[in-house]
């Protein structure tokens, strides 16, 4: 496993934890890999009823890693070989919803572009009251992608999904919870604490009940999403790879660095 990421587990419930260091937890294609295999392996864990995914005290994630050359350093690459690449944000969002234990994002800190859509991929979430979330793509020249657009559409609502999306403003803690975008908001520092006293109050129960009921839930939400997304990678591959978007990108990571 990445030595980026760590599972525990006590009784019947798992804590996976993401911690990259100096990188901010940012996504590479290493990390979507590996959490997509984290999250698939749990199928076949009986004895695992809930998932805590974590991330560090400063930070759940800083999104896609802008500097990740297994991701950005593509123009050699066929067609074919960029798809499969891509695929995996997708991919991993995927597993995460589809994951039959109930899982629980806590989240401290920043939460930026593809961390908030693995966030709500997850069933619920819960955040330290001085985090925020952003989705910054628009403004560094991608469109959102990871078949996400349905997701924040459920949760929030058509117009507040287009303005998280264009505008890329902070959304703070107090917002996302009125917003809906956030199911708790806790002191700082709290939120591994309180996802895992909601894990303890849901594996009272047995696991089979947990897993039935979100799979009926989920069954009923999600049911148009893949129907209404399944072309994103195709529009991120059109897009992102332009000399526009680029250009975007360049001048968005050369701001980020003069901060």
């Amino acid at each position: 496993m990445n030595k980026a990421i760590s599972i525990e587990t006590s009784g019947s419930i798992a804590v996976v934890t993401l911690n990259r260091g100096e990188r901010r937890n940012a996504l590479s294609l290493k990390i979507l890999q590996e959490l997509t295999r984290v999250a698939e392996d749990f199928r076949n864990r009986s004895d695992i009823s809930c998932v805590v995914l974590t991330g560090t005290d400063k930070e759940f994630s800083a999104g896609v890693d802008l500097k990740d050359s297994d991701r950005w350093d593509v123009d050699h690459l066929s067609l074919d070989e960029l798809r499969v690449i891509a695929s995996w944000g997708p991919r991993m969002c995927k597993a995460w919803e589809d994951m039959p234990q109930l899982t629980i994002a806590a989240i401290e800190g920043i939460n930026f572009g593809g961390g908030v859509v693995l966030a709500i991929s997850c069933d619920w979430r819960v955040l330290g009251k001085s985090g925020y979330f952003s989705v910054p793509e628009a403004q560094i020249g991608i469109p959102l992608g990871w078949q996400a657009i349905p997701r924040p559409n459920t949760l929030v609502g058509g117009s507040r999904a287009k303005q998280i999306i264009l505008l890329g403003e902070k959304i703070p803690s107090a917002t996302a919870l009125d917003w809906g975008l956030v199911d708790w908001v806790v002191e700082d520092g709290s939120a591994k604490d309180k996802a895992l006293e909601l894990a303890r109050t849901v594996t009272k129960t047995t696991g089979v009940i947990v897993k039935m009921t979100k799979q009926g839930v989920n069954a009923h939400n999600n049911a148009l999403n893949h129907l209404s997304s399944y072309m994103d990678i195709d529009q991120l591959l059109m897009y992102s790879q332009g000399g526009e978007a680029k250009s975007v990108r360049a001048s968005f990571g050369a701001s980020e660095t003069k901060k």
